[in-house]
């Protein structure tokens, strides 16, 4: 099984930016589909953005699409989500997850401990 640990969160006004990064270990990184869900207090966690193993083809949720960016640095072992125009709603706590599915399922695979994303208004 992969281990998966995040970073990168943190508070930050609406209109701003963060990038989360998720370093994994324990198994060959390329073998792995890659993705970033969140959970907002209340709610059920949703998908967030995936990336195929090579890194060449992604996949956005409609809520994020222009604003977030998937990538992968297969050399460093480590998935990026670079985050802009952060709103509000994009307040939760962010998980990455690795999978030899794609398209990725929700329910399998590795998970990171999560790290919290707090957008002020």
């Amino acid at each position: 099984q992969v281990q998966l640990v995040e970073s990168g969160g943190g508070l930050v006004q609406a209109g701003g930016s963060l990038r989360l990064s998720c370093v994994a270990s324990g198994r060959t990184f390329s073998n792995y589909a890659m993705g970033w869900f969140r959970q907002a207090p209340g709610k059920e966690r949703e998908f967030v953005a995936s990336i195929i193993y090579s890194g060449r083809s992604t996949y956005y949720a409609d809520s994020v699409k222009g604003r977030f960016t998937i990538s992968r640095d297969n050399a460093k072992n480590t998935v990026y989500l670079q985050m802009n125009s952060l709103k509000p709603e994009d307040t939760a706590v962010y998980y990455c997850n690795a999978q030899t599915f794609y398209p990725i399922r929700p329910d399998v695979g590795s998970w990171g401990q999560g790290t919290q994303v707090t957008v002020s208004s």
